[in-house]
C-alpha cells in the first residue's frame, strides 16, 4: 500500500472566546494523505476548513488550542514538539502553509527577496546574500516566475503575481506537505489557471511531495485533487476520490453541495439546483446525534440516531445513520419527482 505522508489521528482543536467559552471547530478528525497524492477539503464558510488546515501545522496561538490527537508527517509525531522547534524545524520543512488572502501577507516596504532571507534566517540555514539570491533566482525560474520580482515590492506586482510568489516563497524549503487555503478565491479565472498550474508544476518537479487544497469550489477540485474529503460543522462526513464525491456523492451534506451549484461537466446540467435549508449548528454547546440532523430533507429515516462513520468501498466513507442503500433509494426516488432542472427552475 503507498506510505502515508500526513496521519491526523483523532484531532480535537478549539477556540476561546473573551467570555471563556469554547468553540470547537474540529472535533475528532482523522484523515491519511498519501506520499504524491492531493486532497481537497470542501465545505460551506464556518466549517472548520481553515481551522483545521492550521490546526495539522502543530503550531498554535490564541485563541486558537489544541485538546487531542496526533499529527504524524513523514513518520514523526509534531504534536509532542514544542512550538519553538515546530517553527524552526517543521513549518516550512515538513508542512507549508498558504493562508487565505495570501496576497495581503507580503509587507509593502520589503523587497520579496528580503522574504526569502528571512525564511533561510528563521531555519538557521547560513547562506551569503548572494547565494540566496541565487536560490531564489533558480528557484523561481524553475517556475516560471521571472527574476525582477525578487528586486521589487509587493504593491509593484498584480493580484495573480502576488499570489504566485507567496506559493514560491512558501516552498523554498522544499516542503513534504504544502497546505494551501483557497488560494484562487480572490484571482480571475485566467489567473487562477495559472495558479493551479503552478501548484501542479510543484508536485511533478518534486518541490513538494503532497498537497492538502481548500477551497468552496467543488469543481475546481475536481480538476485539481485526487481525493475530496466533506466537512461540516467540525467533522468530516464524507471521502472519496474526485469523481466520486462530485459524480455521486452518499451523505446528504455532500448530496447537498452538489446539488447548489451549477457544473458544464457531462453528468452534472441535469440535477436540480437547491440550497441548503436552515443555518449550521452552534460549535459553542456540545452536540449529540447528527448535526446536519435539523437541516436534513432525510432526518425522519434515521429517527436522530447517532450517525458513525460507513465504509463504501477502498477509500471510500461516509458519515450518516441511514444506510448506503437507503440513501440511494431516497436520491433516486427524488430524481424520479418530475423536478425541473436547473435552467428550468430560474
Amino acid at each position: 500500500m503507498p506510505q502515508a505522508i500526513l496521519e491526523v489521528k483523532n484531532l480535537t482543536t478549539f477556540y476561546k472566546t473573551r467570555m471563556n467559552e469554547k468553540v470547537c471547530s474540529v472535533d475528532n478528525v482523522s484523515f491519511n494523505l498519501e506520499d504524491g497524492k492531493s486532497l481537497g477539503i470542501a465545505g460551506e464558510s464556518g466549517c472548520g476548513k481553515s481551522t483545521l488546515a492550521m490546526s495539522v501545522m502543530g503550531y498554535y496561538f490564541p485563541p486558537l488550542f489544541y485538546e487531542s490527537g496526533s499529527i504524524i508527517v513523514d513518520g514523526k509525531d509534531i504534536t509532542s514538539l514544542e512550538a519553538d522547534v515546530i517553527r524552526q524545524t517543521v513549518l516550512g520543512t515538513d508542512i507549508a502553509y498558504i493562508p487565505q488572502a495570501a496576497m495581503n501577507a507580503l509587507n509593502p516596504t520589503r523587497k520579496i527577496i528580503c522574504f526569502i532571507e528571512d525564511v533561510l534566517r528563521a531555519h538557521k540555514i547560513d547562506l551569503s546574500k548572494k547565494d540566496i539570491y541565487d536560490l531564489a533566482r533558480e528557484r523561481f525560474s524553475v517556475l516560471n516566475l521571472p527574476e525582477k520580482v525578487l528586486n521589487q515590492y509587493a504593491v509593484e506586482l498584480s493580484g495573480g503575481m502576488k499570489q504566485r510568489t507567496v506559493i514560491a516563497i512558501s516552498t523554498i524549503l522544499k516542503p513534504k506537505v504544502l497546505i494551501a487555503d483557497e488560494p484562487s478565491s480572490a484571482l480571475d479565472v485566467s489567473s487562477q489557471k495559472i495558479v493551479i498550474k503552478l501548484l501542479r508544476s510543484l508536485m511533478e518537479k518534486g518541490f513538494i511531495r503532497a498537497m492538502v487544497f481548500i477551497t468552496h469550489e467543488l469543481p475546481l477540485l475536481y480538476n485539481v485533487t485526487d481525493d475530496i474529503m466533506v466537512m461540516y460543522a467540525g467533522e468530516i462526513v464524507e471521502r472519496g476520490t474526485a469523481k466520486e464525491m462530485v459524480f455521486d456523492p452518499i451523505m446528504p451534506y455532500s448530496k447537498g453541495l452538489m446539488n447548489s451549484i451549477i457544473v458544464p461537466e457531462e453528468g452534472t446540467r441535469g440535477h436540480v439546483l437547491q440550497a441548503i435549508p436552515g443555518a449550521p449548528p452552534n460549535l459553542k454547546l456540545k452536540h449529540k446525534g447528527c448535526r446536519f440532523l435539523e437541516r436534513c430533507r432525510y432526518k425522519d429515516e434515521c429517527n436522530d440516531l447517532t450517525p458513525e462513520n460507513k465504509s463504501a468501498g477502498p477509500g471510500r466513507t461516509f458519515k450518516c445513520a441511514v444506510p448506503e442503500e437507503k440513501l440511494r433509494q431516497l436520491y433516486k426516488a427524488d430524481e424520479s419527482a418530475g423536478l425541473k432542472k436547473p435552467s428550468e427552475a430560474v
